[in-house]
């Protein structure tokens, strides 16, 4: 490995940290509307932008979610609920550039899903335990939902210009 190639990774493990770190930030910022936030749409375009190199994204800030509020089984749903949400991303943005809308409906979409995914580890106290939690969790599943496309509709579109231009430059 020469100078450059190590230069070049060395760049990219700070610019991972700190977008893990600005994702971190504004979830903390928002955190007070109940499950309306940016993470979502910051790994949507993320994904766009940096393709696979989203995962260490993600989980940077799983881990730093996990300093901030415990490591509890909510935040082992993070583990997979995240990369889930990026998977989905990189296999429907294959194809072409899609539009707004479709980013929104599918953003949309998984933040109604959330409550589902959140609830498949409590499969372990049977089946009732978890369609309970996700029953209980279905007002915020609306809403992420809501938040998720709208966030998705105005500000997709704004990010991925930035992030793309930002990227070249890196």
């Amino acid at each position: 490995m020469d100078r450059n190639d190590v230069g070049t990774a060395s760049r990219r493990v700070v610019l991972c940290a700190l977008l893990a770190a600005v994702m971190t930030a504004l979830q903390v910022a928002m955190s007070p509307l109940p499950n309306i936030e940016p993470v979502s749409l910051l790994i949507l375009v993320y994904t766009l932008v940096f393709g696979r190199q989203v995962f260490y994204i993600i989980y940077t800030f799983v881990f730093l979610e996990g300093l901030l509020y415990g490591f509890h089984l909510w935040w082992a749903t993070y583990l997979y609920i995240w990369p889930l949400w990026a998977l989905a991303v990189l296999l429907i943005g294959r194809s072409r550039e899609l539009p707004p809308l479709v980013w929104a409906v599918a953003s949309g979409a998984f933040g109604l899903s959330f409550g589902a995914l959140d609830a498949i580890p409590y499969l372990v106290g049977g089946p009732a335990a978890a369609f309970s939690r996700w029953v209980a969790g279905i007002p915020f599943d609306l809403l992420h939902c809501g938040g998720n496309f709208f966030l998705a509709l105005a500000l997709e579109r704004p990010l991925y210009r930035m992030f793309t231009q930002a990227n070249m430059k890196i």
